[in-house]
């Protein structure tokens, strides 16, 4: 058997090519970027060329690039998404990110694929299916608690790599289990055009008609942040750590892949077993803080099981840090207790009457233990602003500055030996991963006129590296007697020596190919797929079929008729965190056996969800009409299909 892939792999988000570079220089050992089309986030997408030109960035650093080709397909699109997947391999792009089964039927290049989290990956038999039909690494259902990522990683092969997110938004729902966003406004999650409805506000009532709470983001959880988690992760066997975020801007993935980079280096120093997946060692110019970036408040999800307080059901919004409180209101300005240093432009904000109210701080001043704030908007409106009131600040000025300006540096190890020979002089590089480059030059040797300073010049002027990938780590020098070597003579040697070395660094970078599935064909572990499982394709339809399944339901996208449906299925439990969950109740006297789960309503607007509540699987079905759609795009080949519904 093989022993557990000893690399871990930081795996950074890219809305654009110029992000995707400053993940790598902070710090990245592989990036992932949505291409022109069919990527699960649609308003982040990137031309062929783009992506070229940072695979070509990435790959001096043997870090890799995967391009998101992650929504569900028509039967119309199979060819462009055939088509999509050649350019990228051309490209050199080293793995696609894929949720449609129907890829799997078409002619695809030999590059390597990933299962996406919208593959709905929860079970240890979902896992095994899909490591045996071809994907090399699988992104685990967000959901999963640590002791359910180590029965995921015992059922695969050892060379699957596993890869789990840890931080950034969360999914209320399990991924590709959504539909709220089609079933509300024709907009797919599955087809990267998520609405976002769970950001909404919505009134809970129970089945009596009585509001249990009024307007509040009920379906809003916290961003996730597994910043304590990674050993225990690791040692789960997850070997890819991914940040969520396509969406986010260059500040954002600057920070937070620095923030992971310093813990995850913490740890590769604390076992020597364990390596980096890519070269060169990141310098950062700033300190990374996960909290000056947008968050919704912070929480490790379901990795050391249930807990209350996941949601973010005040705002879905960035409120930030607390600085302190006001003491006095005037009529241009105000004044507030706070410890830390406050800057022209800082962005501010308080809470009144369930709304955050957001400010701009136009000037600031120390009054002695205050601060004084004018803010750019008129005092009179900034409703609710009083004495006593807890202000917060969601951005950062001066710390935000700092991080458009360079803030990070990489550079690859050298080991350097510099040597006469009988014509003149030899310089040989050798980086951190085994890879040489040599240059040399024929030179009149002539003694040193000052032996004590001319070892030292030929070691000042081998170490200038300058804009180069690399910085000298050691220096060996082989010679009879110290020579006089000039300045001239010893950067060149450095130039060439570096020329060759970059082109044997891309002369030896290697692709991993398509994983090939096992023979005979993989059986899925189910006969039956409902509408969850996002067939939209007959590509897909036959994959299925292949495997074994015999029923199978056409993706909701594809519905034509009404009907009383899981619109999303989720692990969070709206009951659990209002404390209203019987399991809660259980042995609490004078409650216990009056607490049930009784299915509960949330209200926005004329929208009514209804929530049923499986208390055996611990989760929670958000109910609507399966209604007739106005498709957004061409319409999908019909599929002779049976429809046989499941809840999960």
């Amino acid at each position: 058997m093989t022993p557990l892939n000893p690399s871990l792999e930081l795996l950074a988000p890219a809305k654009t090519a110029a992000i995707g570079r400053e993940a790598i220089l902070h710090g990245a050992d592989a990036v992932y970027i949505g291409g022109p089309s069919f990527g699960a986030r649609e308003k982040a997408g990137n031309t062929i060329e783009e992506i070229a030109s940072l695979v070509e960035f990435a790959h001096r650093f043997r870090a890799k690039i995967f391009v998101t080709l992650n929504t569900i397909l028509h039967d119309a699109e199979l060819e462009s998404a055939r088509k999509l997947a050649w350019d990228c391999y051309n490209a050199g792009v080293d793995a696609l990110i894929v949720q449609d089964m129907g890829l799997l039927q078409l002619d695809l290049p030999p590059i390597d694929l990933h299962a996406s989290t919208q593959c709905d990956i929860r079970t240890p038999e979902k896992a095994r299916f899909l490591a045996d039909v071809g994907f090399s690494q699988l992104v685990l259902a967000r959901e999963l608690t640590i002791q359910e990522i180590i029965k995921v990683r015992a059922a695969v092969p050892n060379d699957t790599v596993i890869e789990h997110f840890i931080h950034g938004a969360l999914c209320v729902a399990y991924s590709g289990q959504c539909n709220i966003s089609h079933a509300h406004t024709g907009r797919s999650a599955n087809r990267g055009d998520c609405s976002q409805a769970c950001r909404l506000p919505y009134t809970l009532e129970d089945n009596k008609g009585q509001i249990v709470a009024f307007e509040k983001h009920l379906l809003s959880v916290k961003d996730n942040n597994q910043s304590d988690n990674l050993r225990a992760l690791i040692d789960a066997g997850v070997r890819s750590f991914k940040i969520e975020g396509r969406y986010k801007e260059a500040a954002y993935v600057k920070n937070i892949t620095g923030h992971y980079r310093q813990l995850l280096d913490e740890i590769l120093n604390e076992r020597p077993e364990l390596h980096a997946a890519s070269s060169g060692k990141t310098k950062l110019l700033f300190t990374p803080d996960p909290d000056k970036t947008f968050h919704r408040g912070a929480t490790d999800y379901f990795s050391q099981g249930r807990k209350a307080d996941i949601g973010a059901f005040d705002t879905p919004t960035f409120v930030g840090l607390e600085l302190g409180c006001v003491t006095k209101v005037c009529d241009k300005w105000f004044e507030m207790d706070s410890n830390e240093d406050l800057a022209n432009s800082d962005g501010l904000n308080y809470l009144h009457k369930r709304e955050v109210i957001g400010l701009q701080a136009n000037v600031v001043e120390r009054k002695g233990s205050v601060w004084r704030v004018f803010p750019n908007e008129p005092m009179h409106t900034l409703a609710g602003l009083r004495v006593g009131l807890t202000i917060s600040r969601n951005r950062d000025h001066a710390w935000e500055q700092a991080l458009n300006k360079k803030s990070a540096e990489r550079r690859i190890s050298l080991y350097a030996t510099f040597a006469e020979t009988a014509e003149g002089f030899a310089l040989t590089l050798q980086d951190e991963d085994g890879i040489t480059g040599s240059a040399s030059a024929t030179f009149e040797k002539q003694d040193a006129k000052n032996p004590s300073e001319a070892e030292q010049g030929v070691r000042e002027q081998l170490a200038r590296f300058g804009n180069t990938d690399f910085e000298l780590h050691e220096l060996t020098i082989h010679w009879k007697q110290p020579w006089f070597v000039p300045s001239s003579l010893a950067n060149k040697l450095r130039r060439d020596a570096v020329e060759q070395l970059e082109a044997a660094r891309l002369a030896a970078y290697t692709r991993l190919p398509r994983k090939a599935a096992i023979e005979p064909p993989a059986k899925y572990p189910e006969e039956s797929l409902s509408f969850l499982a996002n067939v939209y394709n007959k590509a897909a339809n036959d994959f299925y079929k292949k495997h074994g399944v015999r029923l199978i339901a056409a993706a909701y996208e594809s519905h034509k008729e009404e009907g009383d449906v899981s619109l999303m299925i989720t692990r969070h439990c709206i009951r659990y965190s209002l404390s209203l969950c019987p399991k809660q109740a259980k042995g609490v006297i004078g409650v216990q056996g009056q607490v049930r789960a009784e299915p509960m309503t949330l209200i926005n607007g004329s929208e009514r969800l209804r929530l049923e509540f499986d208390c055996k699987a611990c989760e929670m079905h958000v109910m609507g009409k399966m209604k007739k759609h106005v498709l957004r795009s061409a319409p999908p080949t019909v599929l002779p299909v049976t429809f046989h519904a499941r809840r999960s």
